[in-house]
């Protein structure tokens, strides 16, 4: 497989995640389209061939990645558990809406050590999801990032 293989071309969001506000759509669109824009993304146990596609749900606290190849053929589906996320994604939370809440009516310097803690849980979340998801799928630590905050929408209804 050449590393042009390897990476996503499609990533969808289960449909009974629903909409949410504003600030949290922008965050899923944004991640979406940097996802697709650029990644590493391997199913460590596929002997084929990508590039994959990627549909994420979330289904009893746990998070499902069932990849697909470009024609839609199915290549392998993981379930894992949320418990080792559950602590930087709810800290992620708090802290983006505080973040969010001063964009609106805070000092730039307050904004900036805001979003400065904002982007440390985000890495340390990334991080885990990038353990959690070892042995199963080769991601690297860009496109761990853009997972996380894909993960974190669907638990976020803003």
């Amino acid at each position: 497989m050449t590393a042009s293989d390897a990476r996503l071309i499609d990533v969808e969001l289960d449909d009974t995640i629903g909409r949410s506000t504003p600030d949290v759509e922008h965050e899923r669109a944004v991640a979406i389209f940097d996802l697709i824009e650029e990644n590493s993304f391997r199913p460590v146990s596929d002997e084929g061939t990508g590039p994959y596609k990627l549909k994420i749900s979330l289904v009893e606290s746990r998070l499902i990645f069932a990849i697909s190849r470009e024609s839609g053929d199915d290549v392998v589906t993981h379930i894992l558990s949320l418990t080792p996320l559950r602590k930087v994604i709810k800290d992620y939370f708090l802290i983006c809406e505080s973040y969010y809440d001063a964009i609106r009516a805070s000092s730039p310097s307050k904004i900036e050590a805001i979003d400065m803690g904002r982007r440390g849980l985000h890495n340390e979340g990334s991080q885990a999801l990038m353990d959690r998801l070892g042995g199963k799928i080769d991601v690297d630590f860009d496109t761990a990032r853009r997972l996380f905050t894909l993960v974190c929408v669907l638990h976020w209804r803003g």
